[in-house]
């Protein structure tokens, strides 16, 4: 949950720097969680989406609640993944190979779970920590 509201609280537009598997993964992990309850609460509460009238009426899951969610949470999102591309040292503009179909989508699961690039890159220096642990400065 503190990776979460790191990324929420403290970086919520922060698309410089770099962010490690762990910030990525946890802020995606309790996105879903939250982005459920608030699916479970639209329908609870009868906020949900409808398409059709009468007997044809078919509810859509989803409703204010759950729009808000997602709406507030867009920039966040936006901004770990670039963060998370940053820490391979590729761009943030990665995002977009998610537009070729199928195959777009299973690069960017497998750019967000490549390991971090060790030590400084041009995005600035590791979240893990420094890698010279036990290596003397010149």
């Amino acid at each position: 949950m503190e990776w979460y509201l790191k990324v929420v609280r403290d970086n919520y537009a922060n698309f410089n720097g770099r962010a490690q598997r762990k910030e990525y993964w946890m802020f995606i992990l309790f996105n879903m969680i939250f982005a459920i309850v608030a699916m479970v609460a639209d329908n609870i509460l009868g906020t949900d989406f409808t398409v059709g009238e009468g007997y044809y009426a078919v509810s859509m899951g989803y409703g204010w609640i759950y729009l808000l969610y997602t709406l507030a949470m867009i920039i966040p999102a936006l901004s770990v993944f670039v963060r998370r591309m940053h820490d391979i040292g590729k761009s943030g503009w990665w995002f977009f190979i998610a537009l070729i179909p199928i195959i777009g989508a299973i690069w960017l699961l497998v750019l967000t779970c490549t390991d971090s690039n060790p030590g400084d890159n041009k995005y600035g220096s590791s979240p893990k920590g420094s890698t010279n642990v036990g290596v003397e400065a010149a």
